[in-house]
């Protein structure tokens, strides 16, 4: 039997994007995947870092966390990506982590693997939508099969639940959240079983 190899890459840098992740991980665990959870690589200066405190902890809490790699996407069968928004799009670091995945894409590594993501933001309405559908339009020009939570579940209803993925404010997340991010993880494993079957 093939099993799903399910890695779980994002960027956080106060944590929200993080606990995020971590939810994912034990639920797809739940579900009987296999789990690499990386960080991608922090670009900002170590200086402006440093003059924040709470991105400083943060980064020196989650130091062990491994970092995202190229090899990560060939291993695995499939993604689910969680970034903050940053003005309606992705954080650049996870762009820049995306920007170096040409090589793998060119040779077919991240065709047919299932896909999802999830995203943050410090208000309500702070352009999480169109992140997440801008991470589809990448999915997309890689050959992967797009598998967002839809409107297919109660859970979806509650909260700040979206068709597209999970979403939070910046912050701690509250029980509707990791609702969704289980349901979103349990659906995304159960379409890459299928794949992998």
């Amino acid at each position: 039997m093939h099993k799903v190899q399910l890695a779980i890459v994002y960027y956080s840098a106060y944590g929200t994007n993080h606990a995020m992740a971590e939810v994912a991980a034990e639920a797809a665990k739940a579900a009987g995947a296999e789990v690499r959870l990386r960080k991608v690589l922090e670009t900002a200066p170590q200086t402006v870092i440093d003059s924040v405190p709470a991105w400083k902890a943060f980064q020196q809490k989650t130091a062990n966390v491994p970092v995202a790699t190229p090899e990560d996407l060939t291993w695995a069968n499939a993604y689910l990506f969680s970034a903050p928004t940053r003005f309606g799009t992705v954080a650049s670091q996870m762009r820049a982590f995306i920007d170096t995945l040409g090589p793998i894409w060119q040779q077919g590594h991240l065709s047919g693997k299932v896909a999802s993501a999830m995203t943050s933001a410090q208000n309500l309405h702070g352009g999480q939508e169109t992140t997440l559908t801008g991470m589809y339009t990448t999915f997309a020009h890689w050959g992967s099969i797009i598998v967002p939570p839809g409107f297919t579940d109660a859970a979806m209803f509650k909260g700040l639940g979206n068709p597209y993925g999970a979403s939070n404010n910046m912050g701690a997340l509250n029980e509707e959240v990791t609702d969704i991010i289980r349901y979103q993880t349990r659906r995304l494993v159960t379409f890459a079983e299928k794949l992998v079957a």
